[in-house]
C-alpha cells in the first residue's frame, strides 16, 4: 500500500483529508493495529471519533479494519478524546480517536492506546510498515457494540471532584467536540455556566479550537468581563487540553497551573515524583520541592510523559502545551474537562478565585518560538548546540541535554529543542526581569547562529 511517510508522527497519525489521510488509510490501520492488537492477547478496541466532518467516514472505515482483523469494536461514537481514554480504562484496554485536535479543519489522524499504554515512536512505525506491506491476519468473528460512554464518564468525575462553594463560570469549546459534554459536566458539579460555541461545528466558523493560541481566547475574555462569571475556561478541538483566563484577561499558561495542581496533590501524596516537560517554567521545580514532593523535568511529548509517569508511578504530570496528566484519584490521561474540575475544585475553597491564581509565581518569557529547517535537520542542529553548550556556558548556568539543549541561570532559563511533530525548533526564554530575559535570549541566539546562521525567528503558528 502507498501511504505518506509524514503522516506518521512521533505520537500520532496525522494528515490532511484527503490527500493524505483517506478512509482507505484509516482501514488498513484498523487492519494492522487489530492484527498487533490481537498477537497481545487483546479481543476489544474502543472506537471514538471528535467533531470533524472526516470523522464518521474515517471511523466507519477503521472499524471495518479492525472487525476484518477479528477484533470486537466498542463504539463510543463521537466523544472528547479523554472520553475514549476512559472507554479504554473502563470498558476496554485498547483504543483509537479519530481526531485533528487543534490541527486546521481539513487535517484528522488517529491517536492510540494499546493495552493500557499510548502508542508512540516505533510502534507507530511497525504499524506503518505492517501497512505498507499488507502482511496483516485478517479473521472473521468480530462484533460493533454502541456504547454511550458520556453518562459513567461524568458521574466518574461527578463523584470525585467537589466545589466548596457555587461558581460562574464562562465555558469557550471553540466549537470543537468538548462543547457536547464539558458545559453539562461543569453544571453537574454545581457552576452557573455561560458557554460561548459549544456546537460542535467541524468548520471551526468563530475561531480556531487551539487555547494555547492568545488570539483564540479573545471571545472568552470579552464574555468573562462582560458578565459577573469568576473565571473563563477554553477547550483545543478534541478536549484533552484546558486553557484558563482570569476576570482581568490574564491566561494562566500550563506551568503555572501545574504549580496549584501540585500543592494539591501533594498535600494527599506526600514525597510524590511530579513530571513536567523542559519547556515549563523555572519555577515550577522549586514550588513541587516547597511542597514536599520530587520534581522531574522530561522530555515534551504527551506519550512520552505518560509513559515516564507509568514507570515512577507519579501522581501528576503536565506540559507546557497544556496536557495536564492526574493520577491520584483518576486515570493518568491527559483530559481538559476533568482538569478544569480539579482547578475548580481548588480555587472554588477561596472567596476570590481570581487571586488564587494571580497570586501563582510568574516570570518574563517569550511565547513558544519555532525556527523552520529543513526535514531531518531539527535534531542535527540540537545535537551540535549539545556538543558546544560546555564551552559555551560557565558556571552557574546548568546545562540539560535530556530534550534539546535548555540552559539554566539562577535568574531564568532558555530551551532550543527539536520538535518531534514538524520539521522546526523549539525555542522558549525565561527572565525573572525583562533584563534577564533578554540577556539569555540573546547568549542562547547567538549559539544557535553559530551553528545554523540562517535560523530565522517565527511566533510559533501551531
Amino acid at each position: 500500500m502507498q501511504l505518506a511517510p509524514s503522516i506518521f508522527k512521533a505520537y500520532d497519525i496525522r494528515g490532511v483529508v484527503p490527500s493524505t489521510l483517506t478512509p482507505q488509510v484509516a482501514e488498513a490501520l484498523g487492519r494492522a493495529f487489530g492484527t498487533i492488537a490481537r498477537a497481545q492477547g487483546e479481543r476489544t478496541v474502543a472506537v471514538g471519533r471528535d467533531g470533524r466532518l472526516s470523522g464518521p467516514s474515517l471511523s466507519a472505515a477503521l472499524v471495518r479494519g479492525l472487525l476484518a482483523s477479528g477484533i470486537d469494536v466498542i463504539d463510543v461514537g463521537m466523544v472528547t478524546t479523554p472520553m475514549l481514554y476512559f472507554a479504554a480504562s473502563t470498558l476496554a484496554s485498547s483504543g483509537i480517536q479519530v481526531t485533528g485536535s487543534h490541527n486546521p479543519k481539513d487535517y484528522n489522524g488517529f491517536k492510540m492506546v494499546m493495552c493500557g499504554h499510548a502508542i508512540y515512536g516505533e510502534d507507530i512505525q511497525a504499524l506503518r510498515r505492517m501497512m505498507e506491506e499488507e502482511n496483516w491476519v485478517l479473521q472473521s468473528g468480530g462484533n460493533v457494540r454502541n456504547i454511550n460512554v458520556l453518562a459513567p464518564y461524568q458521574a466518574r468525575i461527578v463523584s470525585d471532584a467537589k466545589l466548596a462553594r457555587p461558581m460562574h463560570i464562562v465555558v469557550d469549546c471553540g466549537n470543537g467536540v468538548a462543547g457536547a459534554s464539558a458545559p453539562a459536566i461543569f453544571r453537574a458539579l454545581g457552576c452557573q455556566v455561560t458557554e460561548l460555541f459549544s456546537e460542535v461545528d467541524g468548520n471551526f466558523p468563530n475561531h480556531h479550537p487551539d487555547p494555547s493560541k492568545p488570539e483564540n481566547l479573545r471571545d472568552l475574555i470579552k464574555a468573562l468581563q462582560a458578565s459577573d462569571a469568576e473565571l473563563g475556561l477554553a477547550f483545543d478541538g478534541d478536549g484533552d487540553r484546558l486553557g484558563i483566563v482570569t476576570k482581568d484577561g490574564n491566561t494562566i499558561y500550563p506551568d503555572r497551573q501545574m504549580i496549584l495542581f501540585a500543592q494539591d496533590v501533594l498535600s494527599r501524596v506526600p514525597g510524590g515524583e511530579i513530571v513536567f516537560d523542559v519547556k515549563c517554567s523555572q519555577r515550577l521545580a522549586p514550588a513541587i520541592e516547597a511542597f514536599g514532593g520530587k520534581a522531574l523535568m522530561y522530555k515534551t511529548g504527551h506519550s512520552l510523559i505518560k509513559a515516564r509517569m507509568k514507570e515512577i508511578d507519579s501522581p501528576l504530570g503536565g506540559e507546557m502545551s497544556g496536557h495536564i496528566f492526574f493520577k491520584e484519584r483518576w486515570f493518568g490521561f491527559d483530559d481538559g474537562t476533568y482538569a478544569g474540575c480539579r482547578l475548580l475544585e481548588i480555587v472554588s475553597r477561596s472567596p476570590d478565585a481570581n487571586a488564587v491564581l494571580n497570586a501563582l509565581p510568574t516570570s518574563f518569557s517569550t511565547p513558544e518560538l519555532n525556527v523552520k529547517c529543513a526535514e531531518g535537520e531539527p535534531h542535527h542542529v540540537t545535537a551540535k548546540l549539545q556538543g558546544q553548550a560546555a564551552s559555551t556556558f560557565a558556571a552557574p548556568a546548568r546545562v540539560s541535554d535530556i530534550d534539546g539543549l535548555r540552559v539554566d541561570w539562577p535568574d531564568g532559563f532558555g530551551l532550543i529543542r527539536a520538535s518531534n511533530t514538524t520539521p522546526v525548533l523549539v525555542l522558549r526564554f525565561e527572565g525573572n526581569t525583562p533584563e534577564a530575559l533578554a540577556r539569555i535570549e540573546g547568549e542562547m541566539l547567538a549559539l544557535l547562529r553559530q551553528v545554523k546562521p540562517d535560523a530565522t525567528i517565527e511566533e510559533a503558528a501551531h
